[in-house]
């Protein structure tokens, strides 16, 4: 075999074995927003952490702060970006150790509460739903 036919080879068997490994089934997300300040404003003030502005091509993002390995997401705005919406599907972010504390920054920092907290069984957490600053319906999960 040529040297590209074996990097082929190579390459192939590499994709091939990550394949069959356990993947995420989520790797990224975009929440749609209209006004870019006042959408981080209320996250940052929702999950109390500071997100990251991006420019990409005509978008603004803003990153929610996440630690590696973990799937990422942000907020966007621009040409290329949907309408906001409480149709569709439906992201739930991390509320950390306290879903009840996520909760109570939700109405003060300019969102609605949309569906109370629910405890799962099991000992899978719990959740709500909320309605943010630009209309989005977003989940919120803990794991306690």
């Amino acid at each position: 075999m040529t040297f590209q036919e074996n990097l082929m080879t190579d390459i192939i068997t590499a994709a091939t074995a990550d394949q069959t490994a356990p993947q995420p089934a989520l790797h990224w997300f975009e929440i749609p927003v209209r006004d870019m300040d006042r959408a981080q404003a209320f996250y940052e003030a929702l999950l109390a952490r500071p997100m990251r502005r991006e420019q990409m091509g005509g978008s603004t993002l803003s990153v929610f702060a996440y630690d590696e390995p973990a799937v990422g997401g942000c907020l966007m705005a621009g040409e290329t970006a949907p309408e906001p919406s409480a149709q569709g599907a439906l992201v739930y972010l991390n509320a950390g150790a306290s879903l009840d504390a996520v909760l109570l920054r939700v109405e003060a920092a300019g969102g609605r509460i949309t569906t109370q907290k629910v405890e799962l069984p099991g000992g899978m957490g719990c959740f709500a739903h909320i309605a943010d600053t630009e209309g989005n319906r977003v989940g919120l999960h803990a794991a306690a």
